[in-house]
């Protein structure tokens, strides 16, 4: 009897992940398209979808949480083999993805993290947020090499894990260089054109001539920021150094005509780790690692920005 009850175990084990050999159906909650980085996200992940075959079931949030939720209990409804969340803000997923939890869906996050207990979800696929900013704040300490540098810091969206994780770790980098202070820090939320508009009440309320470097969350608010700078009547990249996140194709032309100095790479291809994940987990069970890492790489004035503008322009930007 305690024989057929193990093999029977194991049946139901072993039934859902072998029925599961090709053609599944994945649903894709996505932030929005904030910025260009985030719909090369969005290209890259449907391109990685058509290429394994896998029906991807997508869902644009625009930016509010009510928005993913909704669409991932309409993802359950359909019984979907598997979730992707890129999720807007860290907190408030644990109900939802109990319900995922409840009908075996697993559930992968992709960019960010979540404030959740983590057997709601199976990995996420998300850079080191805290060691890009440490990127950024280490190069600004090399690039003022000892200078008196007052900061302007646009942030990314308010309780957002990267606005969160990008703003520690440059604080950390620039912690044992007094030189370099945060004079003024605000949110522009990811966007360009809250990033000008942010930027533009910061030269009125500090000056041009008081703000040494600008620190961005993100490249578009870099962009946006640049803008604003030029109509200051300043030149962006030498009166105010900028350095940001993502390596988006524009930050890449900004640097090739003296705008823009640094960027840290935030890579576009988060879905490509997630379902090479899903794939050993359908073929035989195999449970990955809580988080997969993904590569970040800095880029300065001195790389051939023409040419990596170039390897980026068609991939959805």
């Amino acid at each position: 009897m305690n024989i057929l009850k193990s093999l029977l175990a194991s049946a139901a084990i072993l039934v859902p992940a072998m029925a599961l050999a090709g053609g599944e159906t994945v649903g894709f909650s996505q932030i929005g398209s904030e910025s260009g980085w985030r719909a090369a996200e969005t290209t890259v992940t449907k391109q990685q979808a058509e290429a394994r075959g896998i029906n991807l079931k997508f869902a644009d949030a625009q930016q509010k949480q009510e928005n993913q939720i909704k669409a991932i209990r309409g993802f359950i409804a359909q019984g979907v083999d598997a979730i992707l969340l890129a999720p807007v803000v860290a907190t408030g997923w644990d109900e939802v993805l109990e319900e995922a939890k409840d009908a075996n869906i697993p559930v992968i996050l992709l960019d960010r993290n979540i404030d959740a207990p983590e057997d709601l979800y199976m990995t996420a696929v998300t850079s080191d947020q805290v060691h890009e900013g440490m990127v950024a704040g280490n190069w600004l300490k090399e690039a003022v090499a000892g200078k008196d540098c007052p900061v302007v810091e646009l942030q990314g969206t308010t309780g957002s894990s990267p606005a969160i994780a990008r703003k520690k770790g440059f604080e950390e980098a620039i912690a044992d260089a007094p030189n370099i202070k945060i004079t003024r820090s605000q949110t522009g939320d990811f966007t360009r054109a809250q990033g000008k508009v942010v930027m533009e009440s910061f030269l009125k309320s500090e000056g041009g001539a008081n703000i040494c470097a600008l620190y961005a969350h993100n490249d578009d608010m870099a962009v946006g920021a640049i803008q604003a700078i030029k109509e200051a009547g300043l030149k962006p990249g030498e009166d105010i150094k900028i350095v940001s996140i993502d390596s988006v194709p524009d930050i890449h032309l900004a640097m090739k005509a003296g705008e823009a100095n640094a960027t840290v790479e935030l890579t576009p291809n988060m879905a490509g780790p997630a379902f090479d994940v899903l794939e050993a987990y359908w073929k035989d069970g195999t449970m990955p690692a809580k988080w997969i890492q993904t590569e970040s790489k800095l880029y300065t004035s001195a790389d051939d920005n023409a040419a990596i503008y170039e390897s980026k322009k068609d991939l959805g930007y």
